[in-house]
């Protein structure tokens, strides 16, 4: 009962936001249409979307700081919240009131064994306040020099009250999806759990720290993107210090502007460097918003707080760039060919119908300048049809793909007349080149080969579980049941011939799988 009760309270501040006003009533089933209806009632008149979206960001920090997380988390869900919601929670700023510097040295005295005062020369106020910690900046002394360093802090008493929330927001979930089939198919309780998994990673700042180690290491060959470097001998589960960065946040276009820097540059180094990231590592920054970017004075792009990151597997990365590819090629039997298979469509529908209706999405972006086609938008489509086809969620698609509207969206706001698609085209032609070319099919096979090479190398382990079991089943039948010693060396001689033929057949395959490589890179 209490649980309801803070839901339905937290729900009517969300209804008086005018946040269902974002709700599309023709997609909802008739009972539910109505209920919304019904709700709206309770909202101020003549709200704008951008009045919504203001007022839903008020809302939500008033609630507090895991109702902030949950509408920044949503924000990057628009299969679950639709795009205008999701685009005015993508803009919620994540500035909350701060806790006390006090409190914050009592935290880092516990993590680091140390007080502030024996690890730092100096340490501020806050400087930045969020949902789940804040930031201080100190200095340190390094052999003799100062050193600058950005502190942040892990709130106090945070994991008690999200774990409060998430009891609320469970409550929710199940009692929608008991509302109605809609309910059921958008699943609000893996919702939940996703958003449970975010946020249990993003409270342990040694694995934010351990993203800033990966990323570092994916982009060292890269001359204009970085990430500040971690100090972990001052890094513990709820302080995290690394490297201070002077430069100048993506927001503040003024500042970018008097220092001469080139916007149009900067906005290429944005989208490049995450589609890099993306289709080159698989690991991308998920929440690359202008708050988390910064700019350095030699004009190079420095991103922070990794707390939220995206992976896609090999899969994915090459059925988007594909996809990208072909779209470009207007070859939509191919786009839709691809999504059947790898999966996401069932085979149950017809590729050219699908065609059809990719069709209709890329049809209408021909003759268009590139500069004004949103690739954002394309995908965005590319889900909506791919719905229409039972295609299923794909959360790490989605979160790439909302993570490329605010890409897409930082950088069009640098330079309004911003071509995406020749910013792309670099990055998408080299990864075709590496994966599908000559090359890319002579590391497939390579791979192929050294799986079938580890599973040659297993095979003792294996003759010597199967010699183990044969003695450990003699010695059951000499207990239990009554096997002749003629009949368990028949068993034993029998495992041993398989092992060997199948040792040899390994061994063939081997041999065939190198020269099928050989023939498709020659070809």
């Amino acid at each position: 009962m209490f649980n309801l009760f803070r839901l339905v309270w937290a729900g009517f501040h969300i209804v008086r936001a005018g946040a269902l006003g974002f709700v599309d009533l023709d997609e909802l089933p008739p009972a539910a249409a109505r209920a919304v209806r019904f709700l709206r009632l309770f909202e101020p008149r003549g709200l704008t979307d951008t009045e919504r979206g203001r007022r839903l960001s008020a809302r939500l920090h008033k609630l507090g700081p895991s109702y902030v997380k949950l509408g920044q988390f949503l924000g990057t869900r628009p299969d679950i919240v639709g795009y205008d919601a999701a685009e005015a929670l993508s803009g919620l700023k994540d500035e909350m009131p701060p806790f006390p510097t006090e409190e914050a040295k009592a935290i880092i005295a516990v993590n680091l064994g140390r007080s502030v005062e024996e690890v730092f020369a100096s340490f501020s106020e806050p400087v930045a306040a969020a949902s789940i910690a804040q930031v201080h900046h100190a200095t340190m002394l390094v052999d003799g020099e100062e050193r600058h360093v950005a502190v942040k802090v892990l709130r106090p008493h945070v994991r008690g009250g999200f774990q409060r929330d998430l009891e609320t927001f469970y409550a929710g979930a199940h009692f929608l999806e008991g509302l109605s089939s809609e309910g059921k198919r958008l699943k609000p309780v893996a919702v939940v759990q996703t958003l449970e998994r975010t946020v249990l990673l993003e409270m342990d700042l040694r694995l934010e720290a351990a993203a800033y180690s990966e990323l570092s290491e994916n982009i060292a060959a890269d001359t204009d993107f970085r990430v500040p470097v971690v100090d972990w001998t001052c890094t513990g589960r709820d302080v995290l210090t690394m490297e201070w960065i002077d430069g100048i946040k993506l927001r503040n276009t003024a500042a970018i502007i008097e220092a001469g820097i080139d916007r149009q540059n900067l906005a290429r180094i944005v989208v490049q460097s995450f589609l890099r990231n993306a289709l080159r590592d698989g690991f991308f920054h998920a929440d690359m918003h202008e708050g988390n970017l910064f700019v350095d004075y030699d004009g190079n792009l420095v991103a922070v707080d990794l707390g939220i990151m995206g992976r896609i597997g090999p899969k994915e990365r090459r059925f988007l760039a594909q996809v990208i590819y072909c779209f470009i090629k207007r070859d939509y039997l191919k786009i839709a060919k691809l999504h059947i298979e790898v999966g996401y469509v069932p085979p149950i529908h017809s590729a050219e119908d699908f065609a059809q209706a990719l069709r209709a999405i890329g049809e209408p972006i021909q003759g268009q300048r590139a500069s004004e086609i949103s690739m954002a938008r394309l995908l965005g489509l590319l889900f909506e049809v791919t719905a229409l086809f039972n295609m299923q969620t794909r959360p790490e698609l989605i979160l790439l793909q909302k993570t490329m509207v605010v890409v897409e969206g930082v950088a069009r706001r640098l330079d309004p007349d911003f071509n995406m698609w020749a910013a792309a085209d670099p990055v998408v032609t080299e990864w075709m080149t590496r994966h599908l070319g000559p090359a890319g099919r002579l590391e497939e096979a390579a791979d192929t080969v050294r799986q079938l090479g580890a599973f040659v190398e297993r095979l003792p382990d294996t003759l010597t579980r199967v010699e183990s079991a044969v003695d450990r089943l003699a010695a059951f039948s000499a207990g239990g049941i009554k096997i002749d010693d003629e009949t368990v060396d028949r068993l034993a001689d029998s495992s041993a011939k398989e092992l060997f033929w199948t040792r040899w057949a390994v061994r063939v395959g081997v041999i065939a799988l190198v020269v099928i490589a050989g023939i498709g890179v020659l070809g």
